[in-house]
């Protein structure tokens, strides 16, 4: 929902500048933003969007787990517990900081579109855009792939022992809690229609199970036993992927056995940039974490000591600077196994100069992408570290809320709509093909100092996740924020770029400013050609774990927006 700021009172709007210093008086520790302190621990940590699952992903630990265990024990029960945004029938990415060679690792384990589908399908039924709902937009589910290569890699409890708290609870049941059950709700309106989905994810049938309400998914509980006996092929290649095919087929749609079968993940090497010192890490695409990387490099030109926070002139090269690499998504983000993406330049300095060149004091309404040289085309995010300092930053999800409403057999899950994410015009960096990976908008992040973990982090949200990333790297290594603060901090979002799936769209677009900023970088953004509204809801959802080197302690954060707790031991 969205409102214009004009509309509304300058006393509903925000705190003035001048008054910002007396937020400090709020809290005796003087940290403006936070809604409470950062939570301290020296030998494991978890932070995620549901208490209950925290305290899962901590019990898996003080078993004797891995981070990596932990994150699979606490990713298995948000598909259970907070399925308005994940669940195995999405896909994954990680980031996993190994605390024994220093160094990170990367896994895509997003999936691929049905082999059987062509562009041509899509033309025959007069589409423009793939629907989000339906069959249509079903892609390989790849979530569960993506645990077990985590756990192979770096595992240490049986994938059984780590699946069992998620089976308990689906069978015994848990108290849904409130956000979640807001968003549940709007889904089984939409969803309902679809067979499999009311039996599964309703209560006798008819409605969404309501905050404290004790919800159960025996279903799923028995897909998750499945799994723990017979590893990941029952999912790819065995009783669970012929139930999936079987599905689709009685539902007009493509996803089939053989591209189940024929699904895996893929380790990749995080990218990043420098950032005042500090190395700032994501996954290249097909993701959309680049996009932050560009961001930062073109803001590091700035020197932001010298612009406070929420100031005109911060939120105005913020969304500029956003405006520019979100021309380059439109353009170049894809799978790299369809498209060559131009990475090092788009990550180089000198192209983030030259973009930088293109910022004036006014928005800007006419922009496009960068050209390369000749030579060279809704969400659950979790992090865990264990007492060995191993930290994992996690994020997964169906794409729209539930996904798209396919909900097979007794299987207990829905399937992603993460096509939807494709491009229906040929010759796009993003357009449809049997077989390769849509632009994706999830992302795990990551920051090292001096070859030493500093945060594994990420903020979920569409689109708004690059521009989430962004904000936290900044509240915390310009504006001196920590972990927490730089969560609770006031958010910015800008919409009007165009977009990988063909929108076209129209600057210089709308601000959109959380409660908290000042109504006089309101008026003045105004005053500089921007749009300005106001959103709800649509700030993204933030967890982080900051790791101190010197004092040997890991530091938590949780999102003050969601049902999450931070918590260790």
């Amino acid at each position: 929902m969205r409102i214009p700021t004009a509309c509304l009172a300058p006393s509903l709007v925000a705190l003035s500048l001048a008054a910002l210093p007396l937020l400090a008086g709020d809290r005796v520790t003087g940290r403006a933003f936070a809604t409470r302190s950062e939570v301290a621990a020296q030998h494991g940590m978890a932070c995620t969007s549901q208490a209950l699952v925290t305290q899962i992903a901590l019990d898996v630990l003080k078993q004797g787990g891995s981070a990596v265990d932990a994150a699979i024990a606490a990713d298995a029960a948000l598909g259970l517990m907070e399925p308005t945004g994940s669940g195995m029938g999405g896909d994954l990415y990680a980031i996993v900081w190994d605390a024994k060679t220093k160094k990170l690792h990367g896994l895509n384990g997003s999936g691929r579109s049905p082999k059987s589908l062509g562009l041509e399908h899509f033309k025959k039924l007069g589409l423009k855009h793939i629907p989000p709902h339906g069959p249509l937009p079903v892609s390989v589910p790849g979530c569960v792939d993506g645990w077990f290569e985590l756990h192979k890699k770096f595992g240490k409890l049986p994938m059984a022992q780590v699946l069992a708290p998620a089976i308990r609870y689906a069978k015994e049941g848990f108290p849904v809690s409130e956000l979640i059950a807001y968003y549940w709700d709007r889904s089984v309106p939409v969803l309902g229609k679809f067979p499999g989905f009311t039996e599964t994810f309703t209560v006798d049938g008819k409605r969404a199970p309501k905050s404290g309400e004790i919800f159960r998914n025996p279903r799923l509980a028995k897909t998750l036993e499945i799994l723990g006996k017979e590893g990941r092929d029952a999912f790819y290649k065995g009783e669970i992927a012929r139930k999936i095919d079987a599905y689709m087929k009685a539902q007009g749609g493509f996803l089939s056995y053989e591209d189940l079968a024929a699904h895996h993940s893929e380790w990749v090497e995080p990218v990043s940039v420098t950032y005042r010192g500090y190395e700032v890490w994501e996954l290249p695409p097909n993701g959309q974490g680049i996009a932050a990387l560009q961001m930062l490099n073109i803001l590091e030109g700035y020197d932001f000591s010298k612009i406070p926070f929420g100031s005109p002139q911060h939120v105005h090269l913020f969304t500029e600077a956003k405006k520019l690499a979100f021309e380059d998504r439109a353009r170049f983000y894809a799978d790299a196994a369809f498209m060559k993406v131009p990475l090092a330049w788009l990550l180089s300095k000198d192209y983030a100069a030259q973009r930088r060149a293109l910022i004036g004091d006014r928005a800007s309404r006419r922009l496009e992408a960068g050209h390369p040289p000749l030579k060279e085309g809704d969400t659950v995010y979790l992090t865990t570290a264990d007492s060995e300092g191993n930290m994992v930053s996690l994020i997964q999800s169906n794409y729209r809320g539930m996904g798209s409403g396919m909900t097979p057999g007794d299987l207990g899950f829905c399937l992603q709509d993460r096509g939807e994410l494709f491009n229906l015009e040929e010759g796009n960096a993003n357009s449809y093909a049997p077989g390769k990976r849509p632009f994706h908008t999830i992302i795990p992040g990551f920051i090292t100092k001096d070859g030493q973990p500093f945060l594994s982090y990420g903020v979920m949200g569409g689109e708004f996740q690059p521009i989430g990333h962004a904000q936290i790297v900044m509240n915390m290594i310009d504006f001196g924020m920590n972990a927490q603060e730089a969560g609770d901090a006031p958010r910015m979002s800008h919409d009007g770029s165009p977009e990988p799936t063909g929108e076209k769209g129209k600057l210089p677009g709308t601000i959109q400013l959380e409660s908290g900023f000042p109504y006089e970088t309101v008026r003045e953004l105004m005053n500089r050609g921007h749009g300005v509204g106001w959103m709800f809801g649509g700030y993204g959802g933030y967890q982080a774990i900051r790791w101190d080197p010197r004092q040997k302690v890991y530091f938590g954060a949780s999102e003050s927006r969601k049902d999450g707790q931070a918590a260790g031991y």
